[in-house]
């Protein structure tokens, strides 16, 4: 499986943004999904993770009520909605996934093995 993200850029705050990550192959639908971000000197941090069928998400406190995922299985495609960014939201993003773990635990932390990630994009929130 091979991801890709797109829809990154530059953004002022209070606007809105929505990042995509398109999956190749057949067995996306058995994934559970992840978007994370790294800031310049900073490490890696989770954001929000949604469950294999779309029906269970978890959110950082930090985005909960501003960022909303979602997947579409039949387009092998998970969307990050991005509203009302602030310029501490300003990152690379990263999409990963995962046949093993559950949302939830990619919630609590264990995403670091995660089995594939994909290439960042950069969003950049101006003030």
């Amino acid at each position: 499986v091979q991801l890709q993200a797109s829809g990154g850029g530059l953004v002022q705050a209070g606007g809105s943004l929505r990042l995509s990550c398109a999956a190749s192959g057949r067995t996306f639908s058995t994934y559970a999904m992840g978007w994370f971000r790294q800031a310049p000197g900073k490490e890696r941090e989770f954001v929000v993770a949604i469950s294999r069928s779309g029906g269970s998400t978890y959110y950082a406190d930090s985005v909960k009520g501003r960022f909303t995922i979602s997947r579409d299985n039949a387009k092998n495609t998970v969307y990050l909605q991005m509203n009302s960014p602030k310029p501490e939201d300003t990152a690379v993003y990263y999409c990963a996934g995962d046949a093993s773990l559950s949302a939830r635990q990619i919630y609590e932390g264990y995403f670091y093995g995660m089995d594939y990630w994909g290439k960042g994009t950069q969003v950049t929130v101006s003030s």
